[in-house]
């Protein structure tokens, strides 16, 4: 789940993404074959394939598996052609969300997202209709000694091109445009900070607070939406309470 400023979600993030290190890195290997594919095979010349790469290999993803992926997408791998697309709608409550989906068959992976949110109590909308609620940027998140340390991190990376940042306490995350994304990563990494996310994000303008027995239901309807194969990432402007997470996630 991504699209949060909450830190407890990306924890959440985190602890769904352990638990299936096997659909894991399939996930993370068409992320590389289409990002090898639109841009080139080679990381150095490739920021896209670049990142995905990074992310198989904090992952811990098996070098032949990042390398089978390469392959693939320069027609020497095994598989069908992989497309992706956007889909939008909302949960309970009418929370906005957007999946980022890979997917060698359209219709199969439309009608079984279709059939989550319909069983979930969402809504698969129309090309568009949340869209404009997000933007596509650069998410750098990590935890400080202390909160002011983490402000004198915030004050650092808008000095190094961030746009925005926002601290919970000893958190931080920071926001940039794609374009500055890798500078100000490597910026980061300079000060020897540990960066705990590293991302091309779609971050809601705004988030919308969800309670109780709303919160729980977006919570599994996202879950659901995570579970399918073809589904890379899920973007919400939901934000839910640290308590719902925390109890949630356990």
């Amino acid at each position: 789940m991504s699209g949060h400023s909450k830190w407890s979600s990306i924890k959440h993030q985190k602890g769904v993404v352990d638990a299936r290190r096997g659909q894991l890195f399939t996930k993370l290997a068409r992320e590389i074959t289409v990002a090898a594919r639109e841009g080139g095979v080679d990381p150095g010349m490739n920021f896209r394939l670049r990142l995905a790469v990074q992310r198989g290999r904090d992952a811990n993803m098996p070098l032949e598996n990042v390398d089978r992926a390469i392959k693939r997408a320069a027609g020497l791998g095994e598989g069908g052609q992989l497309e992706e697309i956007f889909y939008e709608g909302y949960g309970p409550g009418g929370a906005a969300i957007m999946l980022q989906v890979l997917t060698d068959n359209r219709n199969r992976t439309a009608s079984e997202v279709r059939n989550v949110f319909s069983r979930s109590g969402g809504n698969l909308g129309e090309s568009g209709c949340v869209a404009w609620m997000f933007s596509n940027k650069g998410v750098l998140a990590l935890e400080a000694e202390s909160e002011e340390q983490a402000e004198d991190i915030a004050l650092a990376a808008i000095e190094a091109g961030a746009e925005d940042f926002k601290q919970d306490g000893t958190y931080l995350e920071v926001f940039s445009k794609p374009a500055d994304f890798e500078a100000l990563q490597q910026t980061l990494n300079g000060q020897g900070l540990k960066i705990t996310l590293a991302e091309i994000s779609m971050v809601p303008s705004a988030s919308v607070a969800v309670e109780d027995r709303i919160a729980e239901r977006n919570l599994r309807l996202i879950d659901k939406l995570e579970e399918l194969d073809d589904v890379q990432k899920v973007y919400t402007n939901a934000d839910f309470p640290d308590a719902i997470l925390e109890a949630f996630q356990s």
